[in-house]
């Protein structure tokens, strides 16, 4: 196809002296020579496992975080890199990865895997090829690490419906789907992206609000909805916005009262907004749940260290008062 939309450009390489290009491409002599595995049956896709994943194989329309570097031949340096990113984020295959031989290659890829990956123009970028950084007709080598992904295939298929056609959906596949968007938030969490996790999670609480049509149910969309509020409560915590922590962590009481998680980030939340008693409730009722719990604990210290400042503080103000008082009588 053409110019690939992940592509980034690196710093250009140096090419090697004249006189060692060979008659057949070297990548593909490279190919040959090694024994490289033939993905894709015409020898335009061959791959070197340069380092075992574990799990499952990447699956199609997945969404995938990958290190990658490609190299055009007769130059040292790669044309495109992302490795020099610290953690890259998650592209889609077929709409953000769109080079032909990338895609073929991945879906052999599992977690953790590293592999190499030679690639012929019409798996690469075509008789044109992508003037002035790739020339006509280039054979490719890519090297890729897959870092992580993300099967999200049906649940972009499901955001791309209309409402009404989202009605539909029987509650497994929706409870699936909001199950794959809290993944992503999880997924963003980590890599400390908390606006985008707050929205992943939006979006996974926000399609779990139907009607069920027996108990079992209830109890299963409850189970959904308690793990999206307890990580909403968080992810605004991390944001410094307590007052829609509290929020989400006492919709998540509502469904499980006794949950110390929940009474935790309540308490959290009161304590960021000086509401000192409402804190100590919400932390004291956290810590008859679960007595031994160090967070929890550590939290009821830091609170009753704070509780004193402010305590001193408004001993110290009266003081001032009644001071000025005394002198202007």
């Amino acid at each position: 196809g053409g110019c690939a939309s992940e592509v980034r450009v690196g710093p250009q390489g140096r090419p090697h002296p004249a006189g060692q290009v060979l008659a057949m491409s070297p990548f593909r002599c490279l190919a040959r020579a090694r024994g490289l595995r033939d993905l894709s049956g015409d020898g335009g896709v061959c791959k070197e496992e340069l380092r075992p994943g574990t799990g499952q194989a990447v699956p199609p329309a997945a969404s995938v975080a990958v290190k990658y570097s490609g190299y055009l031949e007769h130059w040292d340096e790669p044309f495109c890199t992302n490795c020099y990113s610290k953690s890259p984020g998650l592209m889609k295959l077929g709409k953000d990865i769109t080079l032909g031989g990338l895609e073929i290659g991945l879906l052999t890829m599992k977690k953790g895997e590293v592999a190499r990956f030679v690639f012929t123009p019409d798996y690469a970028y075509g008789r044109q090829g992508c003037p002035p950084l790739i020339p006509p007709n280039a054979t490719v080598v890519f090297e890729v690490e897959v870092l992580d992904f993300l099967d999200s295939d049906e649940s972009d298929t499901f955001f791309e419906l209309t409402a009404e056609q989202q009605d539909t959906f029987p509650l497994q596949k929706v409870l699936k789907v909001a199950d794959t968007e809290r993944e992503f938030g999880n997924y963003l969490y980590r890599k400390r992206h908390f606006e985008g996790a707050k929205d992943r999670y939006k979006r996974a609480f926000s399609i779990l609000g139907r009607s069920p049509s027996s108990e079992a149910e209830q109890c299963q969309i409850d189970a959904s909805k308690l793990l999206v509020l307890l990580n909403l409560s968080l992810t605004y915590l991390k944001l410094e916005r307590p007052a829609q922590a509290l929020a989400y962590g006492e919709k998540a009481l509502e469904i499980d009262q006794r949950n110390a998680k929940a009474l935790f980030r309540c308490g959290q939340a009161c304590l960021s907004m000086t509401e000192y008693e409402k804190a100590r409730d919400f932390l004291v009722r956290a810590q008859h749940i679960q007595p031994f719990n160090h967070d929890i604990n550590n939290e009821l210290k830091k609170l009753a260290s704070c509780y004193k400042d402010y305590m001193e503080k408004e001993k110290e103000m009266c003081c001032r008062m009644f001071a000025s008082l005394n002198s202007s009588s």
